[in-house]
């Protein structure tokens, strides 16, 4: 699949002990996304953060959480990324989800 121009990322912020159907959150959200046809997907696990309920969540061995934050971003063009937003929004219960305009430079196998 070429890539190349103007294009969507798309980035959703949940927690790392976020589920769907008794599956991690991340991990069905990709799996969508790869089934979708989506070009591609990353996951990135937080070291610190909070959301909407202004808890801090961090890995600091003084206030261990848990629930650190999980952030997934995939990049694609506009009209696949916005066929995908139904699936992640019945996903995602608790979370951020945005959109973003981007200038694709290079994206190679």
């Amino acid at each position: 699949m070429k890539i190349e121009g103007e294009a969507k990322l798309l980035t959703i912020y949940v927690g790392e002990r976020d589920h769907y159907h008794h599956r991690p959150l991340h991990q069905a959200i990709v799996e969508a996304l790869k089934e979708k046809g989506i070009a591609g997907a990353t996951v990135f696990r937080g070291i610190e953060g909070y959301g909407k309920a202004s808890r801090i969540h961090t890995a600091s061995i003084l206030r261990l959480s848990e629930d650190l934050p999980v952030v997934i971003q995939a990049v694609d063009r506009e009209e696949r990324i916005r066929s995908v937003l139904p699936v992640i929004d019945e996903m995602v219960s608790d979370g951020l989800v945005t959109l973003q305009d981007v200038d694709v430079i290079i994206y190679r196998a």
